[in-house]
C-alpha cells in the first residue's frame, strides 16, 4: 500500500497536481499575524509577519471572523453541543427548527432542511429525487457535489455545454415520455463566477414539465434581496434549492429548501442526512445569529459588489484579459498550464497576498486559473495591491 501511494504521489506532482498539505502554514501565517498592519514581505526589520490579503476563502461578507454577540455566548452555556443521533432517531432540537424556519423565510421557500454540508445537500437530493426512468440535465461545469450526486442517482445524466440554454431544450425534448426530468444549476458557479439566466430556464423547465435544481451556495448571502441568492433576485422559483452556510454566512452546514411535501420525502430518503448524525444544538444557534448578520449585511453587500465591478475593471486596465463578465465576487483569471498557475500563486504570496491556483479535476485539463475572490471587509488599497500583483504574477 505504502508504495502504491508513493507511486501515485508522484504521478500527481509531476503533472503538477499535487495538493500539500504542509501549506497549512499559509493559514498560521494569517491566524499569527492578526493585527499586523500589511508591509513589504521583503522588508525583514519587524518580527511579525505581514497579514496576507485574503484572496482566495469564500468568507465574501468578511462574517467568518466575526465575534459571538455577547447575548448569543451566554445563551449558549445551556445548549447542547452534540445532537447524539440522527434528526430521525432523538437528534432533533428546537435550535435546528429555528434555524430551519429562519432559513426559509430568508429563501421565500415553505420548508428547509439543514444537512450537515451543502455536498451533503446536493449528495441526498438528486438520489431522492430520482429513480431508474429519470434523467438529470446537469451543466457542464457543475461542481463536484453535483456530479457525485448525479453518480448515485442512477439514472441517465445528460451533461450539457456551459449555460448553454439550446442543449438543454434538445435534452429536454428528447428524453422519454416516461421520464421524469431534473435541470441542476448552479447560480453562481465557483471556478467561473457567471450565473445563469433563470428566467428563461424556469421557462424551458414549465414547458416541457422538468423540475428545477438551483445551487445557491455561492450566490446566497452575496446576490439578492437580502442576500436571499440569484432565485430570489430574478424571481424564479425552483422546486429545490440547495445552500451553504459555510461561505458567505461565515459558518458551517448546508440545506435544502422547498415545499413541504419536499422536506417531507428527503426526511425519509435523503441518505446523505437520514444516515447522519445531526447537526449540533449549539452550533445551529450561532449559525442562526450568523445567518441574520448576512440578511441585514445589506451595506457589505453593496462594498462587495462595487469591489467586484472594480477590481475587475483594475485587471482589464492591465490587460488581463477576464473570459467571463461575471457579477459577483468569483473573478478567474484562466492561465492555462498548471505550471503557470503555480508560479502565479507563488509570486502573489511573496507579495502578501493569498490566492490559490486551481488545476484539474478542479477545473477542465489546461483551464488553469488564479480564483480571485473579493471580500466586502477588504482596506481600501486591496484591490490596487491584488491588480498589481496579479499583472505581475501574469509576467512571470
Amino acid at each position: 500500500m505504502q508504495d502504491w501511494l508513493r507511486e501515485r504521489l508522484a504521478e500527481l506532482e509531476a503533472a503538477g497536481l499535487l495538493r500539500d498539505p504542509a501549506d497549512a502554514d499559509v493559514r498560521q501565517q494569517l491566524s499569527e499575524s492578526a493585527g499586523a498592519e500589511p508591509r513589504d514581505p521583503r522588508d525583514s526589520r519587524a518580527g511579525l509577519r505581514p497579514r496576507l490579503l485574503d484572496a482566495c476563502s469564500n468568507d465574501y461578507l468578511g462574517l467568518a471572523a466575526a465575534p459571538v454577540s455577547r447575548e448569543t455566548f451566554e445563551e449558549l452555556g445551556s445548549l447542547r453541543i452534540g445532537a447524539g443521533a440522527s434528526r430521525l432517531v432523538q437528534g432533533t432540537f428546537p435550535e435546528q427548527l429555528v434555524l430551519e424556519q429562519e432559513l426559509a423565510s430568508w429563501t421565500r421557500c415553505e420548508a428547509v432542511l439543514l444537512t450537515s454540508s451543502a455536498f451533503a445537500a446536493n449528495l441526498g437530493a438528486l438520489p431522492a429525487l430520482c429513480d431508474s426512468h429519470s434523467v438529470i440535465i446537469s451543466d457542464a461545469l457543475n461542481h463536484a457535489s453535483i456530479v457525485d450526486a448525479c453518480r448515485l442517482a442512477r439514472c441517465q445524466v445528460v451533461v450539457t455545454p456551459h449555460l448553454d440554454l439550446t442543449a438543454i431544450e434538445a435534452a429536454l425534448r428528447k428524453r422519454s415520455p416516461v421520464a421524469r426530468a431534473w435541470v441542476v444549476l448552479e447560480t453562481l458557479f465557483s471556478m467561473d463566477g457567471d450565473c445563469p439566466d433563470l428566467p428563461a430556464v424556469r421557462a424551458l423547465c414549465d414547458r416541457y414539465g422538468a423540475g428545477l435544481l438551483l445551487d445557491e451556495a455561492h450566490s446566497l448571502g452575496t446576490l439578492g434581496p437580502e442576500g436571499a441568492g440569484l432565485a430570489a433576485a430574478q424571481g424564479v422559483r425552483a422546486e429545490v434549492l440547495v445552500g451553504g452556510l459555510g461561505k458567505a454566512v461565515g459558518a458551517q452546514g448546508g440545506f435544502l429548501a422547498g415545499s413541504g411535501e419536499l422536506r417531507t420525502w428527503l426526511w425519509n430518503r435523503a441518505r446523505s442526512f437520514v444516515f447522519s448524525t445531526a447537526p449540533s444544538p449549539l452550533l445551529s444557534h450561532v449559525v442562526l445569529a450568523q445567518v441574520r448578520r448576512a440578511r441585514r449585511a445589506d451595506a457589505a453587500r453593496e462594498r462587495l459588489s462595487a469591489l467586484s465591478r472594480e477590481l475587475r475593471q483594475a485587471l482589464q486596465a492591465r490587460g488581463i484579459p477576464l473570459a467571463i463578465d461575471g457579477i459577483g465576487p468569483i473573478v478567474p483569471v484562466r492561465l492555462g498550464s498548471n505550471d503557470r498557475a503555480m508560479r502565479a500563486m507563488a509570486v502573489l504570496r511573496e507579495r502578501a497576498i493569498l490566492a490559490q491556483a486551481i488545476r484539474p479535476p478542479t477545473v477542465p485539463v489546461g483551464a488553469a486559473r488564479l480564483r480571485l475572490t473579493v471580500h466586502a471587509d477588504w482596506p481600501d488599497d486591496a484591490v490596487s495591491r491584488l491588480a498589481e500583483g496579479v499583472e505581475a504574477a501574469c509576467a512571470s
